[in-house]
Order: structure tokens, then C-alpha cells, then sequence
């Protein structure tokens, strides 16, 4: 990884390069400015459980991903984290930018005190289980299942 690169979290002046790195992910399109896109950013950046991770390369966003912690009332009142949207441009990739990425929401969830950390993936791909695993991650522990509602 670059010495260039910064990982942090988001920030408003952020947003509409994390849009537009999501087009790399499976958004087609880059949301309109406007109302709505205004208090969904609202809401995110007020939400102190919702961290949304980002690598900046020469002011570029080029990795993100999310980590939610969840409160909760089982594992003595301990929270967990789920982790989302786990992304690197297409040009960026194989730089160990998501893996810092992730690296941080550990951070986050242990900081947080969290017992567990989640993370699903649509991917079929050997390769990209084969990162999580890389990362830490087990397939083996839990099953999740997924429920669309469109």
C-alpha cells in the first residue's frame, strides 16, 4: 500500500466520491444531489454506530467499506458490528486497500467492545472468499440467509 493513501472515515465532502466508487460495486448510476440524498447523508453522518471506512488516494475515494455496531441485548449487553458494502475500484484493486479497509472496523468493533464481527458477500468467486478469509473471516461458523424486499 501507498504511503499516499489515508484511511479514514467519511466525510461530507466525501460523499460524492464514495458515490461514485459504489458505481464499482453494483450501482449503475450515481444517485441525484437533492433532498433525499441530503438526509440519507444526514442520517449517516449523525449516526454515531455507522462508520463508513474510506481509502483516499490523491483526494480519489478508492476503497470503502461500511461497519455498523449494533447494540444488543445478548453476550452481557455487548454489541456486534456487520460489515457492508465492501468495495475497491477496479483500478485499485489487489493493494491491500479493502483489507485496510476492514483492518479499521476491527479496529472499531473491539473499540466499541463488540463480541462479534459479520460480514455477507453476494460474490461467488473463490478469490474474494478467499480475502475475507485472508482478513479473518469464517464461512464455517455461521449460515446467512437474505431476504430482498424488492
Amino acid at each position: 500500500m501507498s504511503d499516499k493513501i489515508e484511511i479514514k472515515e467519511l466525510e461530507r465532502a466525501d460523499i460524492p466520491g464514495l458515490l461514485e466508487l459504489y458505481t464499482h460495486l453494483h450501482e449503475e448510476t450515481v444517485p441525484a444531489q437533492g433532498e433525499r440524498l441530503d438526509g440519507i447523508s444526514d442520517r449517516i453522518l449523525s449516526d454515531k454506530n455507522y462508520h463508513i471506512i474510506i481509502a483516499v488516494e490523491d483526494g480519489r475515494v478508492v476503497s470503502s467499506c461500511t461497519c455498523i455496531v449494533v447494540p444488543n441485548f445478548t453476550h452481557g449487553l455487548r454489541p456486534y458490528a456487520l460489515v457492508e458494502n465492501v468495495v475497491t475500484h477496479s483500478g485499485y484493486r489487489k493493494r491491500g486497500l479493502a483489507a485496510a479497509c476492514l483492518e479499521r472496523a476491527l479496529e472499531i468493533a473491539k473499540k466499541e467492545n463488540c463480541y462479534k464481527i459479520m460480514l455477507l458477500t453476494g460474490s461467488k468467486k473463490r478469490e474474494v472468499h478467499d480475502f475475507y478469509r485472508k482478513c479473518g473471516y469464517s464461512s464455517e461458523d455461521k449460515t446467512g440467509y437474505v431476504m430482498w424486499l424488492e
